[in-house]
């Protein structure tokens, strides 16, 4: 009985670790794309979508933005309206604290993003210092458009003619108006229509 003991105690570990283990969730399983129950709850139609982060792919639900203004723009890195990049991490830094988000959306319908999304964040991080929200590349316009987009060019009529179009959605998740590419972040009529949206409760 003497010479068993260390063999089942080896055993008993060895047990009692799987056992452990096994409720241990894996990174993969301990993230989801799936808002909470409350949050799907309150999430406006329109923002009902999932995307993946720029920076590691994550899912992300855009549910996490309801009952805030948004502001959403498709990007490339070689524009000529690229240099707007600084104008909207302005915009997004001054108003975030009121309810502002800045949402980017990197896309190479106009030929014009060519890199991966580790080469897109790399740029947009070192570049232009950007901490808004950025999303994994995807389509913006035509049959292979996101939902989210098509949705976008549905309510407004109107889908991205050219990298750095702007969609300004209100609290309640309503698209409120449309911007076309040369419309700067600093547009009057357009920090207008924001600090409106940001004044309704």
């Amino acid at each position: 009985m003497t010479a068993l003991r260390p063999t089942l105690a080896a055993a008993l570990a060895a047990l009692l670790v799987a056992a452990g283990s096994a409720t241990l969730p894996t990174p993969a399983a301990a993230q989801t794309a799936k808002p909470a129950p409350a949050q799907a709850a309150n999430c406006p139609a329109l923002l009902k979508h999932t995307f993946p982060r720029l920076q590691d792919e994550k899912d992300q639900s855009l549910c996490q933005y309801a009952g805030k203004v948004l502001l959403v723009v498709n990007t490339a890195s070689f524009c000529g309206y690229t240099g707007q990049y600084e104008g909207l991490e302005a915009l997004h830094a001054r108003y975030k604290d009121k309810g502002l988000v800045v949402l980017g959306f990197p896309s190479n319908d106009f030929n014009q993003e060519g890199g991966d999304n580790k080469a897109i964040a790399e740029f947009c991080a070192n570049t232009f210092d950007v901490k808004f929200p950025m999303f994994a590349k995807s389509s913006v316009k035509g049959a292979q458009a996101s939902p989210f987009y098509r949705e976008l060019a549905a309510k407004t009529g109107q889908a991205p003619r050219w990298n750095f179009h702007k969609y300004l959605i209100g609290r309640d998740g309503q698209v409120i108006d449309q911007y076309v590419s040369n419309v700067a972040p600093d547009d009057r009529k357009l920090v207008a229509a924001i600090e409106k949206q940001l004044a309704v409760r």
